[in-house]
């Protein structure tokens, strides 16, 4: 919005008050959008706990099969803080973001929808006094529908680089310069698995205070990289990267997805006030990979959000063995539980997942330059 104003007095002539001037710079506008996240979500955190306990009551149902402790020490925290989180994330975007970008809409729209979806999971809940709101397949079809929507506009909308003709339906992979596999129409598929996909595992993983919410400002924070990289034709032509032209303004989104993130995590840190709920989690989980398919790498989200997929791939393993011979591999999963079952205190286990996903995001930043 702001953005939009600097142009139209650029155009004017009217260049003549310092702070106007500033807009121009990607990292000033990201930047900002950090601050302004973080501000809306800090001030509206303490009114908004208290509205939400009175609305909700006993708050968000404990799983009764899982870890003893959670019924006592977690019964009655309200849920639904995701709000929070998507009041400040598009607060950021949109005041300071160029707003004729696709690709920040396409971002906005998955980040959108998946907040829907995931306020009517919370909201079965909670009404219900249970641990399953909507059925997974009914979580699925609305992902996979809104994804494949997304990325059709992405493809038909987005400005194409010209360096690489075939990219916006392409897989690239990390570490090797040339190897790319165009996908044709078959790339709706991919970009699908990989937003619903990356939605459910950073749901899985929203199981304890505070483990959700940081490993996703570190893959923000890596992506704001990454995007800012891939978007400028200098940086990505001198990484050897694949130019993407305007997903640099991607880096604006990504700002304001850790400035709510830490306005969050100041009421979510041990013992949370609230708990972002799927409201949040499948929303966030859905702007990481909507990002990941805009600036064309998919994978490497593979690797810096590799905790994500670890406790996502904890669960499909634990469900296919116990069906297959009735055991179990881990005392329980996600992955997060079992750890807690080994008698590792909730902080430890939160603290420990931090510094595994700070390591993975330096090892898939580490790919940007290992071709």
């Amino acid at each position: 919005m702001l953005y939009e104003l600097y142009l139209y007095l650029s155009a004017h002539g009217q260049m003549h008050v310092p702070f106007i001037n500033l807009l121009r710079y990607l990292t000033f506008r990201s930047g900002m959008s950090m601050v302004t996240a973080y501000i809306v979500v800090a001030m509206m955190g303490s009114r908004f706990i208290a509205w939400m306990r009175t609305k909700q009551g006993r708050g968000q149902p404990i799983r009764e099969e899982g870890i003893q402790r959670h019924v006592l020490e977690k019964a009655g925290t309200p849920t639904m803080g995701g709000f929070m989180i998507l009041a400040g994330l598009f607060a950021g975007a949109l005041l300071w973001s160029d707003l004729r970008n696709v690709q920040v809409w396409v971002v906005m729209l998955i980040t959108g929808s998946y907040g829907i979806l995931g306020f009517l999971d919370d909201h079965a809940k909670v009404t219900k006094q249970t641990s399953a709101g909507l059925s997974s397949v009914q979580k699925l079809i609305f992902q996979f529908a809104v994804a494949i929507a997304a990325t059709v506009l992405l493809i038909l909308f987005a400005p194409r680089s010209a360096m690489s003709p075939g990219l916006e339906t392409s897989v690239v992979f990390p570490l090797f310069k040339n190897l790319v596999f165009n996908l044709g129409w078959f790339y709706l598929a991919f970009a699908a698995v990989t937003i619903a996909g990356f939605s459910n595992a950073v749901n899985l993983t929203d199981g304890l205070d505070g483990l959700a919410i940081v490993p996703v400002m570190i893959a923000a924070t890596a992506f704001g990289l990454i995007t800012y990289l891939v978007g400028n034709f200098v940086f990505a032509n001198y990484l050897q990267l694949n130019f993407v032209p305007g997903s640099g303004e991607l880096a604006v989104f990504c700002g304001a997805m850790i400035g709510s993130g830490m306005g969050f995590l100041w009421y979510n840190a041990p013992p949370a006030k609230i708990f972002m709920g799927d409201t949040g989690s499948l929303a966030l989980g859905g702007a990481l990979g909507a990002i990941a398919v805009c600036a064309k790498h998919e994978i490497v989200l593979g690797i810096v959000g590799g905790l994500f997929v670890a406790e996502a791939l904890s669960v499909m393993i634990q469900v296919a063995y116990y069906k297959r011979t009735k055991k179990r591999i881990f005392l329980m999963a996600p992955i997060h539980h079992h750890f807690e079952k080994l008698g590792w205190a909730e902080s430890t286990v939160v603290i420990r997942f931090w510094i595994v996903a700070m390591l993975l995001a330096f090892l898939g930043l580490a790919t940007l330059k290992l071709r």
